[in-house]
């Protein structure tokens, strides 16, 4: 469309006018912090033409949506602590078996190397580690999330669970001394 066209022979495809709206509002928003009331999202919703309901909907999905984003990144921040703890071990480890090789061959490491075997195999199981954690994209960081989520979720349900539980036993026994 050339930029000269008169206003009102324009038209937008509902993908651009998503996008234009954005870059405006990206825009005219120099706080990015800055809170709009729901109320005007109803107000800019009833300019558009969208339905109290849809707004409603598209509301909901977009909660599930920023649910999923945080469960990922909490997913990847446990992916990362467990890693550096697996490589503190590792390194703490390795440290102490050269320190014992080195001291028991006499200050001569290479002529019973045997701490380095262990150094060299445990370096493979943490590059692979490194590679799965990292470099894992698809299928198979899906399945590792997915995995992780359940995890995560059976115990948020058993917390719940025994917060209930306790609950219910504190009010019994106040009720016995009563």
């Amino acid at each position: 469309m050339a930029a000269f066209e008169p206003n009102n022979h324009r038209s937008y495809s509902q993908e651009d006018v998503q996008r234009i709206l954005q870059l405006a509002i990206a825009r005219q928003s120099d706080d990015q912090e800055k809170e709009f009331p729901y109320e005007l999202l109803l107000e800019i919703a009833g300019e558009l033409d969208i339905s109290p309901e849809s707004l409603q909907l598209a509301e909901r999905d977009w909660r599930s949506q920023q649910s999923e984003i945080q469960q990922r990144q909490a997913f990847d921040t446990y992916r990362l602590s467990r890693f550096k703890r697996r490589l503190g071990n590792f390194t703490i480890v390795n440290s102490f078996l050269i320190l014992i090789n080195f001291v028991s061959s006499g200050g001569h490491l290479l002529l019973f190397p045997w701490s380095l075997y262990i150094l060299m195999f445990w370096s493979l199981t943490v590059g692979l580690d490194f590679w799965n954690n990292f470099y894992a994209k698809g299928e198979a960081y899906e399945i590792a999330f997915q995995k992780w989520h359940r995890k995560h979720q059976l115990k948020q349900n058993f917390n719940t669970a025994m917060q209930t539980a306790n609950t219910l036993v504190n009010k019994w026994l106040k009720s016995l001394q009563t």
